[in-house]
C-alpha cells in the first residue's frame, strides 16, 4: 500500500465532476504516474477502495475492471491487483533504433541473427528499391529481444552500395539501424503499418499465441532523393503498441 501522504495527494488531485468510477480510475493512475505504485505492486483492493474514496463495492470493482482492460493493472483470481509492466512500444513516425527504446525502458537488448546472406532481388523488392530484378542486395532477419522476450523480427534489405560491409557485421552487437546510421543519413522515410496474420515462422519465432495478430511496420528509407534500404519490423499484436505524436 502506498503511504497516506501519497494516497491523500492522490485524491487531492481528482476532478469531482466526473462519474465516480472513473474517479476511481483517476486516483489509481495518479499512484501509478507519482511513483508510488511501481510495475509489480499490488493496488488497493476494492474494500479499500471503497472505504478510502467513499464509493460503492461496485464502483471500485468497475474502475479496476477497466484499467485492466486498459493493460495498466493485472487481476490475478485470489490473489489481488497488481500494477502492470509497461507495453513495449515504438514512435511509429521515427527511425529509430530498438536497443536504444529498450534500454531507456530499462530494460535488456540482445538479438540472434537468423538470416544475413546475399540475395537476388526479386520483382516486388526491386520495384520498392527503383532496382532492376535480379540485382544483388544483402538480406538480413534479425530477432531482438528485451530482457530475453521476443519483442520484434526485423526483415531487411539494403543496397550493397550503401553498406558494402553488411553481410559481415555482428548484428548481435549492433543493430542494422545503428550500423546504417553510421553509414548513411536517412533524408526521408515512408512507414506503412498494418496487422496481419503471421506466417507459422513469425509466429514461432516471437513466440506467439495461437491466432494472435501480428502487428508490423513496413519502412522505406530514402538517401539524396533514391530508396536505400526496406525494413519490414514485425511485433506480437497484444504485447507491443505504437505511439504518433503530431504537434501542430
Amino acid at each position: 500500500m502506498p503511504r497516506k501522504d501519497a494516497m491523500r495527494g492522490a485524491i487531492a488531485a481528482l476532478d469531482s465532476a466526473q462519474p465516480r468510477y472513473c474517479q476511481v480510475k483517476q486516483y489509481v493512475l495518479n499512484l501509478i504516474r507519482a511513483g508510488h505504485l511501481t510495475p509489480g505492486q499490488r493496488v488497493p483492493s476494492e474494500n479499500e477502495l471503497a472505504d478510502s474514496l467513499n464509493v460503492s463495492r461496485m464502483t471500485a470493482n468497475r474502475a479496476l475492471k477497466e484499467l485492466a482492460d486498459e493493460d495498466f493493472l493485472v487481476r490475478v483470481a485470489g490473489v489481488g491487483t497488481f500494477v502492470a509492466e509497461p507495453r513495449p512500444h515504438s514512435h511509429v513516425l521515427m527511425v529509430r533504433n530498438i536497443a536504444d527504446e529498450i534500454h531507456a525502458r530499462g530494460h535488456v537488448h540482445t538479438s540472434k541473427v537468423i538470416t544475413l546472406e546475399e540475395v537476388a532481388a526479386d520483382a516486388m523488392v526491386a520495384k520498392r528499391l527503383d532496382i532492376q530484378s535480379g540485382e544483388k542486395l544483402f538480406h538480413s532477419l534479425i530477432l531482438h529481444l528485451e530482457s530475453g522476450k521476443p519483442v520484434q523480427l526485423e526483415e531487411r534489405y539494403v543496397i550493397p552500395r550503401v553498406a558494402p560491409g553488411y553481410v559481415q557485421a555482428d548484428f548481435t552487437k549492433i543493430t542494422p539501424n545503428a550500423y546504417l546510421t553510421q553509414l548513411v543519413p536517412v533524408y526521408s522515410s515512408e512507414h506503412v503499418i498494418r496487422a496481419v496474420q503471421p506466417s507459422a515462422k513469425v509466429s514461432r519465432l516471437l513466440r506467439m499465441e495461437e491466432n494472435e495478430p501480428c502487428l508490423v511496420i513496413r519502412r522505406r528509407t530514402w538517401t539524396n532523393g533514391r530508396p536505400v534500404g526496406l525494413a519490414e519490423l514485425s511485433h506480437p499484436g497484444y504485447s507491443y503498441e505504437l505511439i504518433g505524436t503530431v504537434s501542430e
